[in-house]
């Protein structure tokens, strides 16, 4: 399909009692909505499929997408594997408020219970307050039983390992590691298409009819891993510029590229590319002729057809693949 190019989509912003303000002005839309806490940037999540928002193709789905481009839009290897299914779900979130404590189950789990993909994830930490945390990991061992004295006693968090944030820090969550946003964060998140969360602590909190969020203390019991490990912060090269590994799993493999002028993107992979703009802007011309401009706050789908591209401009990336 030589006439394929890079997809835009439609913007798909989610209102939620922790959001914040920032998400908006970030991607450059005036919108009237408010308590913004998530973007949807590309997801082929059932229900919540995005939209192309330009092109020959304006108006279809995802999921109609790869229906008709097939190999061709997310790679041969990859259509094998996941047919018409989207395998990543890639957001921008903005929390105003401490999220709830959560753990994702892993893929056999998901399965058996869910007839789902587990959930493993990553965060970016685009801009982050003074003082904001991220919690992630165990900070000491605990039994299942103790984890679920401490729900009850409501000293879960005494156990949870608390991180102060960043701009450009980096937290790698694989399935099973609990955690949860703290207030103050705006990152960009790369996930495994799976919409599956068990929620074991809510602070307290109210939702807007006056009653407390449901808990998901029993399933949340077999899905956490509940290893104690050295480290959750991920290191990478910070002041690497082309092509600097932050995370390679079995899900997803992503990279950060920051383009000073003119850049070569390598899209060689057999896999889509999905390509975040976190910062500035910058011009990218395919090998197959297409030129596609993209600023801050934008994300585009680059089809497994174009294997190179390059980026003018001044621009921090983040590229995944699978």
């Amino acid at each position: 399909m030589s006439t394929l190019k890079p997809f835009k989509f439609e913007p798909y912003l989610k209102s939620v009692l922790w959001g914040g303000e920032q998400i908006a002005e970030y991607k450059g839309i005036v919108t009237d909505q408010h308590n913004i806490g998530e973007s949807w940037e590309i997801s082929g999540v059932p229900g919540h499929e995005s939209v192309v928002a330009e092109g020959d193709d304006k108006g279809m789905n995802l999921r109609e997408l790869i229906e008709k481009y097939k190999g061709d839009l997310v790679g041969n290897a990859v259509y094998a594997k996941f047919g018409d299914v989207f395998p990543l779900l890639v957001k921008i979130i903005d929390a105003k408020r401490d999220l709830s404590v959560q753990v994702h189950p892993d893929d056999t789990l998901a399965k058996a219970r869910h007839n789902s993909y587990g959930k493993t994830e990553m965060w970016y930490i685009i801009k982050a307050d003074e003082g904001a945390p991220i919690y992630a990991g165990l900070s000491k061992q605990i039994t299942p039983e103790q984890y679920e004295k401490c729900v009850a006693e409501n000293t879960i968090m005494d156990v949870i390992a608390r991180h102060d944030s960043h701009a450009g820090d980096l937290f790698f969550l694989p399935a099973g590691r609990i955690h949860a946003i703290g207030a103050g964060n705006l990152l960009a998140e790369i996930q495994q298409t799976s919409d599956i969360t068990y929620r074991v602590y809510d602070f307290g909190r109210l939702d807007a009819n006056g009653n407390p969020r449901e808990l998901h203390t029993e399933q949340a019991k077999d899905a956490i891993d509940y290893t104690v490990y050295p480290e959750y912060k991920s290191n990478y090269d910070r002041n690497g510029k082309s092509a600097t590994p932050l995370v390679k799993c079995e899900y997803f493999d992503v990279k950060r590229e920051i383009i000073e002028g003119e850049s070569a993107i390598d899209a060689s992979a057999d896999s889509f590319m999905i390509v975040m703009c976190l910062d500035g802007a910058a011009t990218i011309t395919d090998n197959l002729g297409g030129i596609t401009e993209v600023k801050k706050g934008e994300s585009i789908l680059v089809p497994a057809v174009i294997t190179s591209m390059k980026a003018e401009g001044n621009a921090t990336f983040m590229t995944a693949t699978v």
